[in-house]
């Protein structure tokens, strides 16, 4: 169930903090279901994965050791625990009323269980998809709480996340070789060159919708917005230097393991958040 990974589930504060609106009591409800019912949508995907997977996992130095690869986690229960953890998180997010939500579940769910069976083999398809997920995080923050969300957070959020999923892919072919797909076959279709390329372009274009973003806000204090331009730029630098090491695999490692980035993150967070309140 990968709970290491649940860090990225954060994101669906995203869209309220955005929004100046998370300070209110039933935003932050919204956002803990959101948050909650993706943890289980999403290990339930990494379950399903880990099955279809199971027999290149073995071939690989580090996935072999997975529970499912290994052995030690039966195929049919893994299955039946995948499952079950999907459908609940559609239910819950019904039951709870939360219908806009369970709809970003859907289109969710469909993407992932495409590329799970098929799309993680298509070049720059399978960029798109990964990206999806950070980006569908997001968007659930914002159905649940019922925040309307503007196309620049949109863009942002859109790019950003293509930002991460390039440079990770570009860290799995600095680590593999390029050419050699290893235990991930799509890697054989990608140059660093090509991925280089890409996470440089996104990383440009978050910058820039970002940056537009803080410039458009009609708030009392615009100055705030602004200036939290600087260290949102700056810490994605910092992690462009993970990505351009190669080190970049497994981005919630970077975030839980650089405190550099940690320092830039939370200036960045403390100057954002006074600024939708301030506004």
């Amino acid at each position: 169930m990968r709970p290491r990974q649940w860090v990225k589930n954060v994101l669906v504060l995203a869209g309220p903090l955005a929004a100046g609106t998370l300070g209110r009591t039933d935003q932050q409800l919204a956002v803990a279901v959101a948050f909650g019912t993706f943890c289980l949508a999403s290990s339930g995907i990494y379950l399903v994965n880990d099955v279809l997977d199971r027999e290149s996992d073995r071939r690989h130095p580090v996935k072999r050791l997975r529970p499912i690869a290994s052995g030690a986690l039966p195929v049919p229960v893994a299955t039946a625990v995948g499952i079950g953890l999907l459908a609940s998180a559609h239910v819950l997010a019904l039951g709870l009323g939360y219908e806009a939500l369970a709809v970003v579940f859907v289109v969710y769910t469909a993407l992932q269980l495409a590329y799970c069976l098929w799309l993680k083999h298509q070049a720059v398809i399978d960029l798109a998809i990964v990206s999806s997920g950070f980006l569908l995080r997001a968007i659930a923050g914002g159905a649940a709480a019922g925040v309307a969300l503007s196309p620049w957070f949109l863009l942002v959020a859109a790019f950003g996340s293509l930002f991460m999923v390039a440079g990770k892919r570009y860290s799995e072919v600095r680590l593999v070789g390029e050419g050699a797909g290893g235990t991930r076959r799509i890697l054989e279709l990608y140059s660093a060159s090509y991925l280089r390329y890409v996470w440089g372009m996104a990383g440009a274009a978050t910058i820039t919708f970002y940056s537009l973003w803080a410039f458009s806000l009609d708030r009392t204090n615009q100055l705030l917005p602004q200036l939290s331009i600087a260290p949102f730029v700056v810490g994605l630098l910092r992690y462009a230097i993970d990505i351009d090491k190669g080190a970049a695999g497994e981005p919630e490692s970077i975030v839980l393991g650089d405190r550099t980035l940690q320092v830039l993150g939370s200036l960045w967070l403390v100057v954002f958040v006074t600024s939708t309140v301030v506004g």
